[in-house]
Parts: C-alpha cells; structure tokens; sequence
C-alpha cells in the first residue's frame, strides 16, 4: 500500500493500468463524501489504455494529516507531489466536487502539466457574484430525508437503493466530517477569480447533475461561462455525483472529452 509522505500528512495513493512512461495519465480527485474507493466504476473502464491514479485526499480514507491542521490550503501542492512520485508529466484531471479544489487551482498554477480538466459538480473554488450567490443559496436549504447522503441524493436512494447504500458505504471509511470540521478545509483552500483562469488554455468540462442541490447546475454554467475553452454538460435524472449514479453516461462523456 503506497503512501507518500508530504508536509503534514501522509497520502495514500494507487496506480492501476499501464506505467506512467507508458500511456497517457488520468489522476481522478474524490469528493468531500469519498476516497479513492469512489472511482470503482471509472478505473475498470480506463485502465486498459490509461494509467490511472486515484488517491484519498488528507485527512479522507487512508491518508492521515499528521498535523491536524483541516486546511485544503495544501491540496494543489499535494497533487504536485504525488505527480513527481509517481513519475507523471502531464495528465487529464478529473474532479469530483471538493476535488475541484484541487485541480482546478493545479491547472491555474501548472498549466504545463494538464493535458484536459473535468470538472463534475464543482466550481473548484472559482468566484464570481453569480456563483457566490447560488453556492450560498443551495448551502441555506434544507437538507434531505434522513437516511439520504447529500452527495448522493434522493433519486438515487430511491432508484438505486443499492448504490445509495454503497456510497454510504464508501463515505464512512472517512473520519467522521461535520460541516463545521469540513469548513477550515474550504475557508483556506484556493479560491480563484475569472482573472486566475483568464489564461488557462487546457480544454475543461463541466459536467452537472440536472438535480445536483449541492453546487447547482447553473453555478457551473456560470462558471464555464468564465474558464476559457470550457464547455457544461449536464445529465438529467442526476445528482451531485454523476460519475457514480450515471456512470456509463459519465464514463462515455470522458471518453469523447479524452479523444477530443
């Protein structure tokens, strides 16, 4: 079991499919309800012809903050280290929710080393007046039914009671994350301004669940209004997290934005 020792933390990580020297790279980033387990429909699909990296973010799964700090300030800087270790020049990133903390301030800082940005059910901590308001109005409403995961959301429970219970599942082999404890992590992670990303020339995805109540549908339209060569794909019948309630429509919009 891989870990890689970074400033305050130690960061569980696997690689699955070919070595990094010898196909291109995908590096798949969790969301605050996930690890790298969460990936379980994707990497089967990609590994194949890809090298495919997953990895829990600190203090997520298996990667323990040795510090106990609860600061997503570290999270691009993790990801470059983990790049270096494992020996990836360049890769597509693919971003789910709280992941797009991370990739989407990596691509800002290290454009060099992204080869394409997917972005499902996150602005990634861009701002803009209309995506802080409707950020802030999703965050005042009422939460769902007991028993339903946020990130999951009710169509899914209902349709897929199975699936629901496997991200259950998944999410609670995480510590235990209170919206209180969750927010150190956003208030200090990277936010980024239309002039951050105004020269970002990777081409980025967005992809939202027409139902999403966590990050609306129309807080990523607004923001692939702003990230240059960005284009909105959003997927009825879909929550927060697409890539495991939809997955086969998820898997086959990667593909076509991978051979793009």
């Amino acid at each position: 079991m891989p870990f890689l020792e970074v400033p305050g933390a130690r960061v569980y990580y696997e690689l699955h499919g070919p070595k990094p020297a010898e196909a291109p790279a995908i590096v798949f980033v969790h969301g605050a309800g996930g690890n790298h387990l969460s990936w379980w429909q994707q990497v089967p699909a990609f590994m194949d012809r890809y090298c495919c990296l997953v990895y829990d973010v600190r203090g997520w799964g298996r990667s323990l903050e040795t510090d106990d700090a609860r600061s997503g300030a570290p999270w691009p800087a993790d990801l470059a280290r983990l790049l270096d270790a494992t020996g990836i020049d360049r890769a597509t990133l693919v971003a789910q929710s709280m992941g797009g903390w991370t990739c989407l301030p990596f691509a800002a800082q290290h454009p060099q080393r992204v080869e394409r940005l997917l972005m499902c059910g996150t602005h990634g901590g861009l701002r803009t007046p209309a995506i802080d308001a409707l950020w802030r109005e999703a965050r005042a409403a009422p939460p769902p039914p007991a028993g339903v995961h946020p990130a999951a959301g009710e169509r899914m429970a209902r349709e897929q009671p199975a699936l629901h219970f496997l991200y259950v599942e998944i999410s609670l082999l995480n510590r235990p994350q209170s919206p209180d404890q969750l927010a150190p992590y956003f208030r200090d992670a990277p936010s980024l301004s239309p002039d951050d990303v105004s020269t970002l020339a990777v081409p980025v995805l967005f992809i939202s669940g027409a139902e999403d109540s966590v990050i609306p549908a129309a807080a990523l339209a607004e923001a692939a209004q702003v990230v240059p060569n960005a284009r909105l794909e959003v997927v009825p019948a879909a929550g927060h997290s697409v890539y495991f309630e939809r997955a086969e429509r998820f898997n086959e919009l990667l593909t076509h934005f991978l051979g793009a």
